[in-house]
């Protein structure tokens, strides 16, 4: 290796060069968002709850939020999708109403973009072994190595490789981008995602074995070759997801909130790298879900990783968990995680979730606008083109 002779004369201004070209210079933030969920969250219960919510987020300075749309089997929306295959058209908690819709007039009242969250993605039930989805088409069943219902962490999932799943879950997204006026779309850790000890229902074996020879796929689903099939197929389901929606709406956001790397590959089978790295993913959220700063922190570096490439994260906005169950985090704490992420070069966050923010006569809330959230954030919302 050769070694770079720098003139004396010369190296001072070049030093100063160097380390201006490694440090990110400040950028106002872009993305103030939270999620708003169905689950310890009545906000969505009813129209003056959504409005109060939203005037509540502007007035503390959030420009973005995230709806749930698709959990538990059901949509927060009226689906035609759902009324044809189900005869159900929306959660049966909301019916009568259009939560989504609702949200939408509300957020925009005050400049607040809105993105759906399709929280559940290819999972179809969470304790309830398939639930009425797979008990409606039992070919959808994801399986492991045994033959089992594949199931991870109490959630069941749907074969996330058969094409009419996959049909079905694009058909939700269209439905929502060609129905209403939103800011884009979201997929999650289950979106794309499969446990990574499932791709043994016959319809992923049939793919596999017409793409090597007619050779099964290895019973070991850590083995390289299964692992990277299996991944490369759920990139192409983002990408497919991607350029439908851009079909619809060239300014439509497709964002995704995908778990950390490479968990996310080895446990879920998420490559969201290539996802970046290939054009479609316009943002990111990875869940730097950590409950002390020093650990939130090393976890968020670790993404800077020469393997994330995610170049000049621009487009990342990192998931910070809030509050879920008794847990709370400290006012103190969140403004310095925010803080953090400014340091490391990222001009915003999404909060999960947005409860945590009116917890304790509003604490989180309150600290963000003292300090990290003074000034009004900037506008998010699209000209609607179609």
């Amino acid at each position: 290796m050769s070694i770079l002779r720098i003139p004396g004369r010369f190296a001072p201004s070049l030093m100063v060069l160097l380390i201006a070209c490694q440090v990110r210079a400040p950028q106002p933030d872009r993305v103030r968002g939270v999620w708003l969920t169905n689950v310890d969250s009545r906000v969505l219960d009813s129209r003056e709850s959504i409005a109060e919510a939203m005037q509540f987020l502007a007035d503390h300075h959030f420009n973005v939020v995230f709806p749930v749309v698709w959990n538990n089997a059901y949509t927060l929306y009226p689906s035609a999708i759902m009324d044809s295959l189900f005869r159900t058209p929306i959660d049966p908690r909301f019916a009568g109403r259009d939560p989504l819709a609702e949200v939408i007039i509300e957020a925009h009242r005050h400049d607040i973009a809105v993105i759906p969250w399709f929280e559940y993605g290819f999972a179809a039930s969470h304790k309830k072994n398939g639930g009425r989805i797979l008990e409606r088409y039992p070919h959808w069943s994801g399986r492991d190595a045994e033959g089992n219902l594949l199931s991870k962490n109490g959630f069941e999932w749907m074969n996330g490789w058969h094409p009419e799943v996959q049909d079905f879950i694009l058909g939700l997204v269209e439905e929502v981008v060609d129905t209403y006026d939103v800011d884009g779309v979201q997929g999650d850790d289950r979106l794309p995602a499969m446990p990574a000890h499932g791709g043994y229902a016959e319809m992923s074996r049939m793919l596999y074995r017409a793409e090597h020879k007619g050779n099964d796929p290895s019973d070991d689903a850590a083995e390289p070759t299964w692992l990277r099939w299996r991944a490369e197929r759920l990139n192409r389901f983002a990408q497919r997801l991607h350029q439908q929606v851009k079909a619809t709406d060239s300014t439509l956001i497709v964002s995704w909130a995908p778990s950390i790397y490479p968990w996310s590959l080895e446990e879920y089978l998420q490559d969201w790298p290539a996802w970046v790295r290939g054009g479609y993913a316009d943002w990111v959220h990875m869940q730097v879900y950590r409950y002390s700063i020093a650990d939130y922190e090393k976890t968020l570096r670790s993404q800077h990783a020469d393997s994330v490439k995610i170049g000049d994260f621009s487009s990342a906005y990192p998931g910070v968990l809030i509050n879920i169950g008794d847990y709370c985090i400290e006012p103190d704490s969140l403004v310095e995680i925010v803080r953090i992420n400014r340091r490391l070069g990222y001009s915003g966050e999404v909060f999960f979730f947005y409860e945590g923010l009116r917890k304790n006569n509003d604490a989180l809330a309150r600290a963000l606008l003292a300090s990290v959230y003074q000034t009004a954030p900037i506008r998010l919302r699209r000209s609607k083109t179609h």
